[in-house]
């Protein structure tokens, strides 16, 4: 098995990954391990809670409401964009947001009868398991709460407490049984990421771009209903919008900045945009209308088209599984860290390997990971680190932008082209429009060709 830097600097724990390892795991005790269900059964599981998360939404708000309403939220949801382009994958994004939609059904906001402080507080303390940073929009809900609460010890000391010792204890007996040491992955993921800063070593924005960008581009279509929603909304809903600012506030502190970071906060959104589509009246159909085919065609872009080779490109991998030289075969990923998915998507023991880009935790400034180095100089980089040729990867992947840089090494070692796997129309630095895969000449190869011409 492959861990990053994360798992070898305890920043991540195995709570999460080990959903998907029990389903792998049931798949081989029942002899159906074929590589496609390994890649398929987990995002189904994925799409299938997030499909239960999108129906405890329209529960809550014909609870809060009516059934009109509901469907409006339920309508804005599920015309998302970006929903459908999250809601399937195996991101811990994508599983803190829909923890928190569940554990937004049992929160006793104003005029809810279905609201249970063990229940969502349990909901919170499992997202925060999996990612720490889904405690970020509940601070204000929780506080709200705690204010509201008649009997402030006893929500502390009977549920609060509680919740947290049964949550953290399982994180970290998990934890010891798999690093084999007690490790509180949550404390040490906060501080290398929020009190350290690191990660800015992989790109920083201005303080304004969750505001400016983030914010706006996850919305999409809906931003004007969401800004029409939150004037309209009752005052209880007003705490959803804390949330949702707060959040953002709080993002914007950090130098690194993602859409899926405030992928949790889209939610809350929703809500509002579904009570600005309900009270459109005479322009509600004009108006869903325009939401629907406004967000078909980035949602099918995003999902179907856009970055797509990333995952094309292991199929031809995959390919060499079956092969009778695998036990040769070397594939080197020769692109951006984590460009691409790994054994998950080919499984079997075949040798591979990627540029790897950790960054140094000592404090030095003038580090250089191995991506950053490969990329400075990618002709010299190649001959120094395959200087002989008895270490030569037998199969490279680059995307197309490197190409016409590393020729005279692709020339020199013996490597041909054989599959071109388009991957985007927007090309933007270190990622090409396309990824090319190339095979090193050998005896092998000749040989076989030589057969399947004897073949036919």
């Amino acid at each position: 098995m492959v861990f990053n830097w994360e798992w070898a600097h305890g920043l991540r724990g195995y709570s999460y990954p080990l959903i998907f390892a029990s389903i792998y795991k049931a798949l081989q005790l029942l002899a159906k391990d074929d590589v496609q269900l390994l890649i398929w059964v987990p995002r189904l599981a994925q799409a299938v809670l997030a499909a239960f998360a999108d129906v405890k939404l329209y529960s809550l708000v014909q609870h809060l409401e009516n059934a009109e309403t509901a469907k409006c939220v339920y309508f804005c949801q599920l015309c998302s964009w970006f929903t459908w382009y999250s809601c399937t994958r195996t991101l811990t994004n994508t599983m803190e947001t829909l923890l928190t939609i569940f554990a937004l059904s049992y929160y006793p906001i104003k005029g809810s009868k279905m609201g249970s402080s063990c229940k969502y507080l349990a909901l919170i303390a499992l997202a925060i398991v999996i990612r720490p940073t889904a405690v970020i929009p509940w601070i204000p809900l929780v506080f709200s709460h705690f204010l509201q609460e008649e009997r402030k010890a006893d929500f502390i000391l009977y549920n609060c407490i509680p919740v947290g010792l049964v949550t953290v204890g399982a994180s970290l007996i998990i934890d010891r049984v798999f690093f084999g040491e007690w490790v509180l992955v949550q404390l040490n993921f906060l501080k290398v990421n929020v009190l350290q800063n690191l990660g800015t070593f992989y790109g920083s924005h201005p303080w304004h771009w969750y505001f400016t960008q983030g914010l706006p581009v996850i919305l999409g279509t809906h931003l004007p209903f969401f800004i029409h929603g939150c004037v309209l909304a009752p005052k209880r809903y007003r705490l959803f919008l804390v949330a949702v600012i707060w959040t953002v506030l709080v993002y914007s502190t950090l130098s690194h900045k993602e859409f899926r970071f405030i992928y949790p906060v889209l939610p809350f959104c929703m809500v509002f945009c579904g009570y600005s589509l309900k009270h459109l009246r005479t322009w509600k159909k004009p108006a869903a209308s325009f939401l629907l085919f406004s967000n078909v065609l980035p949602a099918l872009y995003t999902g179907l088209i856009h970055q797509r080779g990333a995952l094309e490109v292991m199929t031809h991998i995959q390919q060499l599984c079956e092969s009778s030289y695998r036990s040769q075969a070397f594939v080197f990923i020769a692109m951006p860290c984590h460009s691409t998915p790994f054994y998950s998507h080919v499984h079997c023991p075949l040798r591979m390997r990627f540029l790897e880009c950790p960054p140094d935790l000592t404090g030095n400034e003038s580090h250089i990971d191995e991506a950053d180095a490969f990329y400075s100089n990618p002709l010299d980089w190649l001959n120094k680190e395959f200087y002989n040729d008895t270490l030569l990867p037998s199969h490279l992947i680059f995307f197309s932008v490197l190409e016409q840089e590393i020729s005279s090494f692709l020339a020199l070692r013996g490597y041909e082209k054989t599959a071109t796997v388009f991957h985007t129309h927007v090309p933007e630095g270190r990622v090409g429009s396309h990824i090319y895969v190339y095979r090193k000449k050998t005896e092998m190869n000749h040989n076989q060709r030589s057969v399947s011409r004897l073949k036919t």
